[in-house]
C-alpha cells in the first residue's frame, strides 16, 4: 500500500510579495482556482492511503481549513516546531507510518508542485511502486526542457534500458553553462524532488548515513500528542535536530538509488518567471491578471491584488503589486528574489512574514489602516467561530458591526450586536467576539492605545490551544 506524505513547510521566498512566511505559495491559488498544496492532495491515485502531512506549526490552521475545503476528513498532520528540511520530515512520517500499517511505500510530495499529464505521472508511480517494493530509493526524475538553473540535476547510467535509471550522481541548482551541458548530454533529469521507498528502507538508509538526524526523530516521536487534528512531538528533541535535505543525508549517499522518469510536464513553480510560464498569454506574450491596463507591453507578467496598475512601453518585466508591497523585476532575474527578502528581514520589517490580510484559525483580519496612536482592521469570523476570551494591556478597542450578529463577551457581560451597531472593550477588560451564525460576520476594529503588537493578547481561553 502506498501511503502519501505531503511536505508543505516551505516558505517560497522567490514568490514575494505574494508568498510569505506565514501564508507561503503552497497555499495560495496561483495558476487556478484551488492552491499547490489542494490540487497535490486532488491528483493523488485512487489506490493509496489517506495523506499524511508535515507542516508547519505556523501553518497548522491553514492546511486544515484547506483541507476542509476539498472535503479531506481521514489524514495525520504532523507538526514541526520548526523547520529542520526534508530528511527529517521524511523521518517523522515514515516512524507515524509504522505505527499504523506494516511498512508501507511512502510517496513523498513536495506540496507546491505542477504536474500537466496525470495520467503519466500515475504510470510513474506504478513504476515507482514496483522498484520500491524491492527495497530500491526511488526518485522521479523529468528530462529537462531547456537548461534551468534553478533546479537541482540527477546524472543516470544510461547503459541499462530499463523502467529505472542507476544514478551516478546530484547536482544543486548549476550554472547556465553547465546546465547546457547537461541538456545537450541527455543523461541528465531534474530532480523533481518526488520519492518512493518503504518506510523501513528509508529509515534504515538514514540511520546509517545520518544516524543523528535518525535518533532525535525517534526520540521526538516517543512523547508525540494528539492537539485536535494534529500530532505533536516533543519539540525539546526536535529542536536538536540537524537541517538537512534528503538529497545530501541519503540519496547521495545510498547505493540503492533509481531514478524513474515521470513523462510529463513538471515544475516546483519557483520563481516568477516560472508562474508566468505556466499560464496563458496573450498576443504579445504577457500575463496580466487583476485590474491591469497595458499598452505595448511585451513579454511580461504583471499582476494586481486590489488597485488599477497600468504598464506603457515596456518589456520583460515581473510587476507584483498587492495591497502593502509593489515589486518590479527583470523576469530573467526573477530567481534573484530572494536577495530582496532577505534585505526586507535585515531591516526587520514585516512584509517579508505578513500579508495584510492575516488568517486564523476563526478567520481572517485585513489591516487597513495604522498611524500613530491607532490601528484599524477589518475582521472576518467564520460561521459558529470565535475568537479567544483575551485581554490587553495597552490598547482600547471599539468594534462596528457591518455585517451579520456578533455575540461579545466584556467582563461579565454578553450581549449580542447587530449591524450599524458598536461597542467599546477598555484595556484591561476581558473580551471575546463569536459567530454564533451560519453566515460570515464582518466587524471594523478600531484600535487606540501605544502599543498594537500581537504580544499584547493575553490570551484566557481559546478554542484553538494557542498561548
Amino acid at each position: 500500500m502506498i501511503t502519501p506524505v505531503l511536505l508543505s513547510g516551505g516558505s517560497g521566498t522567490r514568490l514575494w510579495p505574494l508568498s510569505r512566511k506565514l501564508y507561503p505559495k503552497q497555499f495560495i491559488s496561483l495558476v487556478n482556482d484551488t492552491t499547490l498544496f489542494q490540487d497535490t492532495i486532488m491528483r493523488l491515485p485512487k489506490n493509496v492511503t489517506s495523506p499524511l502531512i508535515v507542516c508547519n506549526e505556523e501553518h497548522r490552521f491553514i492546511v486544515a481549513e484547506q483541507l476542509r475545503q476539498i472535503d479531506i476528513k481521514d489524514k495525520t498532520v504532523i507538526l514541526e516546531p520548526s523547520g529542520k528540511n526534508t530528511a527529517p520530515a521524511i523521518a517523522l512520517a515514515a516512524i507515524n507510518a509504522l505505527t499504523n500499517e506494516k511498512d508501507p511505500i511512502l510517496l513523498v510530495l513536495s506540496a507546491d508542485h505542477i504536474i500537466d499529464d496525470i495520467q503519466e505521472y500515475h504510470k510513474a508511480i506504478e513504476l515507482g511502486e514496483i522498484a520500491a517494493e524491492k527495497g530500491k530509493m526511488v526518485v522521479l526524475g523529468s528530462k529537462p526542457s531547456k537548461p534551468e538553473i534553478g533546479y537541482g540535476y540527477i546524472e543516470i547510467d544510461n547503459s541499462i534500458k530499463n523502467n529505472s535509471y542507476n544514478i551516478i550522481s546530484f547536482t544543486e541548482k548549476p550554472d547556465l553553462h553547465k546546465a547546457k551541458k547537461y541538456l545537450e548530454s541527455g543523461n541528465y533529469f531534474w530532480n523533481t524532488g518526488i520519492f518512493m521507498f518503504k518506510a523501513s528502507v528509508y529509515l534504515k538508509e538514514l540511520k546509517e548515513y545520518e544516524p543523528e538526524i535518525y535518533s532525535i526523530c525517534k526520540k521526538s516521536c516517543l512523547e508525540i500528542s494528539r492537539d485536535m487534528d494534529f500530532l505533536r512531538l516533543n519539540n525539546q528533541e526536535f529542536i536538536k535536530c540537524p537541517n538537512k535535505s534528503i538529497d545530501y543525508a541519503v540519496m547521495e549517499n545510498t547505493k540503492n538509488g533509481v531514478v524513474v522518469s515521470l513523462k510529463s510536464s513538471w515544475s516546483d513553480i519557483g520563481s516568477w518567471d516560472a508562474v508566468w510560464e505556466s499560464k496563458p498569454k496573450d498576443s504579445n506574450n504577457n500575463v496580466s491578471e487583476g485590474d491591469v491596463i497595458i499598452n505595448n507591453v511585451k513579454n511580461s507578467f504583471i499582476y494586481s491584488s486590489n488597485r488599477l496598475v497600468t504598464a506603457n512601453d515596456i518589456s520583460n518585466l515581473v510587476i507584483i503589486y498587492t495591497q502593502d508591497a509593489l515589486l518590479i523585476s527583470n523576469k530573467d532575474s526573477s530567481q534573484e528574489i530572494k536577495h530582496i527578502v532577505e534585505l526586507i528581514n535585515k531591516g526587520k520589517r514585516s512584509e517579508s512574514k505578513n500579508h495584510r490580510k492575516v488568517y486564523r484559525p476563526w478567520g481572517y483580519y485585513d489591516s487597513i489602516d495604522s498611524g500613530n496612536g491607532f490601528q484599524v482592521k477589518r475582521i472576518f469570523v467564520n460561521p459558529y467561530a470565535k475568537l479567544s476570551l483575551q485581554k490587553h494591556k495597552k490598547r482600547d478597542e471599539h468594534w462596528v458591526v457591518i455585517k451579520g450578529t456578533a455575540l461579545i463577551t466584556c467582563n461579565e457581560k454578553v450581549f449580542k450586536l447587530k449591524e450599524n451597531k458598536s461597542t467599546y472593550i477598555p484595556r484591561g477588560a476581558s473580551h471575546r467576539l463569536e459567530n454564533y451564525t451560519n453566515k460570515t460576520l464582518e466587524i471594523i476594529e478600531i484600535q487606540t492605545g501605544e502599543y498594537f503588537g500581537e504580544d499584547d493578547i493575553i490570551r484566557l481561553e481559546d478554542d484553538y490551544s494557542r498561548t
